[in-house]
């Protein structure tokens, strides 16, 4: 199967409707009392303490790991990622002030966020960009030892609700366990290297340096 490459039209869109899909899940999660995985997990973590956005709270957390991001994955790399920061935080603030939202069932609102939340990561991620702190960290894993970044990101979210449940009721910490497994069952399924054809410019100078440094 021939790899298309993404216009960058393309991309620009899929990083804005990506950050739409995280802020909204963000929103449901903030509303249910909820957290979640990765940074989106710690930011709404941070939030039962703060009185700020999770998504603004999402996009403060990230900064020192942009300094990773640009240090290990390049400037075109770190410059979508921060796109993608500010979207998410945009996206979280704008839904905070225009809608109101009554969670009458946490399972729902649980599986619909981390649904969202992995819809959102996968846009994201499939267009050059990493979606914030953790997530710059499991797409480096992907790039430079082949992990699967469903996987790596299930593993840091048990991490982040380890440290949750010492401050959520039980039961929440569990609905908040199911929400993290959504997330990570989306990014598991259709994140696998190899399993899309499409690409961005990330990827393309990725693929060119890996070429001539195998070749004879």
């Amino acid at each position: 199967m021939n790899a298309i490459r993404h216009g960058r039209i393309e991309d620009i869109y899929a990083i804005a409707v990506g950050s739409l899909l995280i802020g909204l899940g963000l929103t449901i999660l903030h509303a249910a009392g909820l957290v979640t995985g990765g940074m989106a997990g710690l930011a709404l973590l941070v939030g039962h303490f703060a009185p700020l956005p999770p998504g603004l709270l999402f996009a403060l957390l990230n900064v020192p790991f942009l300094f990773l991001a640009l240090r290990a994955m390049g400037s075109l790399f770190t410059l979508r990622t921060i796109a993608a920061s500010g979207g998410i935080a945009l996206a979280s603030v704008l839904s905070e002030q225009a809608l109101t939202i009554e969670v009458k069932d946490p399972f729902a609102a649980a599986v619909g966020a981390g649904t969202l939340l992995g819809m959102g990561t996968l846009a994201v991620v499939r267009h050059g960009a990493g979606v914030g702190g953790v997530g710059i960290v499991t797409v480096w894993l992907q790039q430079r030892r082949g992990w699967n970044i469903g996987r790596s990101q299930m593993l840091i979210d048990f991490a982040i609700l380890g440290a949750s449940s010492f401050f959520l009721p039980l039961d929440k910490l569990a609905w908040s366990a199911t929400s993290a497994i959504g997330m990570g069952v989306v990014t598991a399924l259709w994140l696998r290297p190899g399993r899309y054809a499409g690409f961005s410019p990330l990827r393309a100078a990725r693929l060119g340096r890996r070429a001539e440094a195998t070749a004879p």
